[in-house]
């Protein structure tokens, strides 16, 4: 256990509550223990890691309006973010997990190692208090949601622009794709009317109508 302390950069006092954390249901079932699983400090974790990101987002981002700071924290907190932040600490290999989750693969699945991961949280909150969690939680969620390519949803920012003139249509086309299937490369053109206002390249079509939205603001010195 001290060296996935160390790893955390945090030491239990009650190691007790990290053990529990630790915990996946299928194992305290398995082996009737005592301790019980990590499902209730997984309900706490939660709450803490919203609360902890989103005074994060909301003292950073201070000129984010609601909707943008909803969908950042939504972001920072979903279920494939917390797989990621659970892997840099290499938490699957410290879960207890039953005979029959261990071999169908749970030490690496992204809904096992989610909840451990927000247990964890609600282990170091009830061991030492709210600062240390937010310690814990912001050396994760800080430097990922800053690494965030895009922040703004241009094309709703663009959406709202244009419906400020009534009668202006505003389109999005596919004017070329590229590459094998599994590796397509999107070109985008949004069109106000019939002149083209915007261009965006990528491999996803949303992301390529984004930077389309994104040159068409920034033409319009928006």
């Amino acid at each position: 256990m001290s060296e996935f302390e160390q790893i955390i950069g945090y030491e239990f006092k009650n190691k007790k509550l990290l053990e529990k954390a630790l915990t996946h249901s299928s194992y305290a079932n398995e082996n009737h223990t005592a301790l019980g699983d990590n499902e209730r400090l997984e309900f706490l974790g939660d709450s803490v890691l919203g609360f902890v990101t989103a005074e994060y987002l909301f003292q950073n981002h201070t000129s984010f309006p609601e909707g943008e700071l909803t969908k950042l924290r939504s972001y920072a907190v979903c279920e494939n973010s917390l797989f990621e932040f659970a892997k840099q600490i290499n938490l699957g290999a410290r879960i207890k997990l039953s005979r029959g989750e261990e071999l169908t693969g749970g030490r690496n699945r992204p809904s096992v190692l989610s909840d451990a991961f927000e247990a964890l949280i609600a282990a170091i909150y009830l061991d030492s208090g709210i600062e240390q969690a937010k310690s814990f939680v912001l050396r994760f969620v800080a430097p990922y949601v800053e690494e965030k390519p895009n922040f703004k949803d241009y094309k709703t920012i663009l959406q709202e622009v244009v419906q400020r003139n009534h009668g202006e249509e505003l389109k999005y086309e596919v004017v070329s794709e590229s590459g094998p299937d599994h590796n397509k490369l999107f070109e985008v053109e949004v069109h106000l009317n019939s002149n083209v206002i915007g261009r965006g390249t990528d491999k996803s079509k949303k992301k390529a109508e984004q930077q389309a939205a994104k040159q068409a603001l920034e033409l319009m010195g928006i």
